[in-house]
């Protein structure tokens, strides 16, 4: 066990409890206690411990007046076969707010307190149960809006990405080990090249590093969610495009040129992965200074885009405000293709045929749209980089292992090796773990 158990000591004194589900006028509403009173304070409301892992219908009891105050379901884990490794039990009740209100004074009165947000998957940190790349996946599986970020969230919550950076831990520790040897034993009969094996072994691993960083974002983007940024010249057909897509009204739609000034944005689910759709004012040279703002938000949002779908009408000629975002990162759609035929290419891109007034095209834009969608995030099954603070760590340990092929003395390529050490074990929470808990416990609701 890690020394996490000491500082896992000096938190958690207290027996907490929340809300885990249920809140409002659910038909069953879980209450989760976890703590060194566990115990004692289930059987002053239900009478007596069930048996472990055992729901066991009781009823609850105030613990001062005796008041009955709901029959329930109670589970009791005892530590540390538990989810945070203390003694911890589920009340399963009915899911009023009375009962709830009822039940929560109980638990006060025996000396329980609300939980803070994330308390339990810290609890559960803090006692060795799970690393911080875990406890981060949990977190990432509550928030989880679409089939793919549920999958990715799920990985990273069983370990995926846990076994892979300790793995890399495994072989650092192995080669900073060889290379204290070759520091402290250099004048005894070691076997020769040791030095030069650890620097070789290094270099491997540092490209299998720079190999999982050259992911193109992917994960983070899952995670996050992509921006798809529609842009066109007034009356192209953006807003209807957007409710289009959307499947409802959204963005108002009207033949007048400007009605759109803001950005509006829809959130969609494409193929699993989360795309925020933004339609954006129509670009020309504006007529009033709302109107110049529309233009400039919309142009912000464009560069901020993953995707530009650069919208053009078959009835006009290609403008040139719409013409200088087409690109690599752009998709190119005409619309009123009802009106007139779509041109062989637009800058150099073949445009996708489009028309919102029959529906032509728009289930071959949607398909492309989850391409494009998938391609940017990715479903891959391998573990994945999810989140600004892996890539940094994991960027600053390469680059340790760079300087280490540099270093001229052996003294400095051990050093190298254990700030590269020290830099994975950010991550996981093995080393430095400070600085970095109340950012990654902070992202949860109370009750997990």
């Amino acid at each position: 066990m890690s020394c996490r158990r000491d500082e896992a000591a000096a938190v958690t004194g207290e027996t907490i409890f929340a809300l885990a589900s249920g809140a409002g006028r659910a038909a069953v509403a879980v209450l989760r206690l976890s703590g060194p009173g566990t115990a004692m304070a289930v059987a002053a409301l239900a009478g007596r411990l069930p048996a472990p892992r055992l729901a066991s219908l009781r009823r609850l009891r105030h613990p001062e007046t005796g008041e009955l105050l709901d029959r329930a379901l109670v589970l009791w884990f005892p530590g540390p076969a538990s989810y945070t490794g203390e003694d911890s039990a589920e009340l399963h009740l009915h899911g009023s707010p009375a009962v709830i209100a009822g039940v929560v004074e109980a638990l006060v009165a025996t000396g329980l307190r609300p939980a803070e947000p994330g308390e339990f998957t810290r609890r559960a940190f803090l006692y060795d149960k799970i690393d911080l790349t875990a406890a981060e996946g949990i977190a990432d599986l509550i928030a989880a809006e679409t089939e793919g970020q549920r999958r990715q969230a799920l990985r990273q919550a069983e370990g995926a990405l846990a076994d892979l950076y300790e793995g890399w831990t495994r072989r650092l520790t192995a080669l900073l080990a060889r290379q204290e040897a070759f520091i402290e034993f250099e004048d005894e009969d070691l076997p020769a090249g040791l030095d030069a094996a650890v620097a070789t072994s290094a270099a491997a691993l540092r490209s299998e590093m720079l190999a999982h960083l050259a992911d193109a974002r992917r994960g983070e983007r899952l995670r996050e969610g992509l921006l798809v940024a529609i842009l066109g010249a007034p009356n192209a057909g953006k807003s209807s495009l957007l409710n289009a897509l959307a499947g409802r009204e959204a963005a108002i739609v009207s033949a007048r040129a400007g009605t759109t000034r803001d950005v509006v944005e829809v959130r969609l689910d494409l193929a699993g992965v989360p795309v925020t759709l933004a339609d954006t004012a129509g670009l020309r040279e504006a007529t009033d200074e709302i109107e110049a703002e529309g233009i400039r938000r919309a142009r912000r949002r464009a560069e901020e885009a993953d995707l530009v779908l650069a919208l053009f009408a078959a009835d006009r000629p290609p403008d040139a405000g719409t013409l200088g975002w087409v690109g690599p990162e752009a998709l190119v759609v005409v619309n009123k293709v009802d009106l007139a035929p779509a041109p062989a290419a637009i800058g150099g891109s073949a445009p996708l045929p489009l028309s919102l007034h029959t529906g032509e095209g728009l289930e071959a834009l949607r398909s492309r749209l989850a391409e494009e969608a998938i391609a940017r995030a990715g479903l891959a099954a391998e573990a994945s980089l999810t989140r600004p603070r892996h890539r940094a760590a994991l960027t600053e340990a390469a680059g340790w292992l760079a300087e280490l092929g540099a270093a001229p003395l052996p003294e400095l390529r051990a050093e190298a090796l254990r700030a590269a050490l020290r830099a994975i074990g950010r991550i996981t929470g093995r080393v430095g773990v400070e600085v970095v808990l109340d950012a990654v416990f902070g992202e949860f609701c109370i009750g997990k």
